[in-house]
């Protein structure tokens, strides 16, 4: 049985895949008039700017559609962990370009979990932290975590 979604709440009922092709849009709604002065604002002290959390919704979308790409392919896949805080300078990019990386690779990832069978959507892989997963637990995480961190752009705004 795989792991509890740690962000299962912000999620709540909602269908994963629903969540996941609206977000972006929300998003987008929300952040698309901001000033330097907003994207370089937090949500409260010690925590992560606008420009932060919007490169971080860029790379969670390219880490963890890249484990479900490797879950589907590759019977007995074990998964790597990444480090959030490692990753996050990586980048350099402004708020605006990683909204539109977000939503570029948001597009792309749709189409592959639309395109992937019933039987890849359940295979089984492993990951350090969470035990064993599925393609399907991931979309209801990494859609659960879009709508934690859509709440903290809120109280940017």
């Amino acid at each position: 049985m795989p792991a509890k979604n740690p962000y299962a709440a912000p999620l709540g009922t909602l269908d994963p895949f629903k969540a996941l092709a609206e977000t972006p849009r929300k998003i987008r709604a929300v952040t698309s008039k901001w000033t330097a002065r907003q994207w370089n604002k937090s949500y409260a002290p010690g925590k992560w700017t606008a420009k932060q959390i919007m490169v971080h919704l860029a790379q969670s979308e390219l880490a963890l559609t890249t484990r479900v790409r490797f879950a589907a392919a590759t019977p007995g896949y074990i998964a790597q962990p990444f480090d959030q805080d490692a990753w996050l300078p990586l980048e350099g990019a402004d708020g605006p370009t990683a909204v539109d990386a977000y939503v570029a690779l948001r597009k792309f990832n749709l189409a592959m979990f639309k395109n992937l069978t019933p039987k890849q959507r359940k295979q089984p892989f492993t990951h350090p932290e969470y035990g064993d997963l599925t393609p399907d637990w991931v979309a209801a995480q990494l859609a659960g975590h879009e709508l934690h961190h859509l709440a903290q752009l809120k109280l940017i705004r």
